[in-house]
C-alpha cells in the first residue's frame, strides 16, 4: 500500500495542520510516512503546499513525482489547479468551493469549477460555509479532511484520535469544533467518495 497526497492552499488556511493529522494518524497505525512542505510568500495569503506519502513499506523520497498523486486536497480551488500535473489518471480532487482572492487577475470562479469538473473523480465542498455554521470558518480544513477521509487509507478512529491529540493544548470547545467539522465533511462526501473506498 502506498498513497501520495498533495495538500494545497494559501497561508493561514491550515494546510500544515491537515498534514500533521495525517502524519500522527499514520504513525499510530505503524505506517511509514514522509512529508515535505513548500511555503510561497512567508505570509498569510502566500501559496503553501505539502507532499504527504503514506506506505506500509519504507519510503525513500518525500516528493511526489508528476502523475503519481492519488489525491490533491485543496483548501482553495485555484491552488488545486496548480498541481493537476501531479495527479494520477484515476486520482481524486477534493477542494473547498470558497475562493481566496489574493490577486487582481484571479480567474472566473465558474471557469475554475468547469476545469475541476472535467476530472471524473472530484468533490467540491462548501467547507468554509459548513465550518461557519459549526462556529468557526477556520475549521474548513477539517471539513475537507473529513470529505477526503474515504480516499485516505487511514481509519476514522486514527484520524479522530490524531485531531484530539493535535488540539489537546486548545480548549474543549476547539477540540469539539474540529471533530464536528471532520464529521460534517464525512457526511457531505458520503456516496461520492465511497466509490474510492471500494476500489
Amino acid at each position: 500500500m502506498k498513497t501520495n497526497i498533495i495538500l494545497s492552499g494559501v497561508g493561514g488556511q491550515g494546510i500544515l495542520t491537515i498534514a500533521a493529522v495525517l502524519d500522527t494518524a499514520a504513525l499510530s497505525e505503524d505506517l511509514f510516512i514522509k512529508q515535505s512542505e513548500v511555503h510561497g510568500m512567508s505570509q498569510r495569503g502566500g501559496a503553501v503546499q505539502s507532499h504527504v506519502r503514506i506506505s506500509d513499506k519504507e519510503i525513500f523520497s518525500d516528493l511526489i513525482p508528476e502523475g503519481q498523486a492519488d489525491l490533491i486536497l485543496s483548501v482553495e480551488p485555484m491552488e488545486l489547479l496548480r498541481y493537476m500535473p501531479f495527479l494520477k489518471k484515476d486520482g481524486w480532487l477534493v477542494t473547498d468551493s470558497e475562493s481566496f482572492i489574493n490577486t487582481s487577475n484571479y480567474p472566473d470562479k465558474k471557469e475554475l469549477f468547469n476545469q475541476i469538473k472535467k476530472h471524473p473523480n472530484h468533490v467540491i465542498v462548501d467547507a468554509t460555509e459548513i465550518a461557519k455554521k459549526i462556529g468557526n470558518s477556520k475549521a474548513a480544513n477539517m471539513v475537507l479532511l473529513g470529505a477526503a477521509s474515504a480516499i485516505i487509507p487511514l481509519s476514522e478512529d486514527s484520524l479522530v484520535k490524531a485531531i484530539k491529540e493535535l488540539f489537546q493544548h486548545k480548549s474543549e470547545r476547539i477540540i469539539k469544533l474540529n471533530l464536528e467539522a471532520f464529521a460534517e465533511g464525512k457526511k457531505v462526501a458520503e456516496g461520492i467518495t465511497d466509490l474510492a473506498a471500494s476500489k
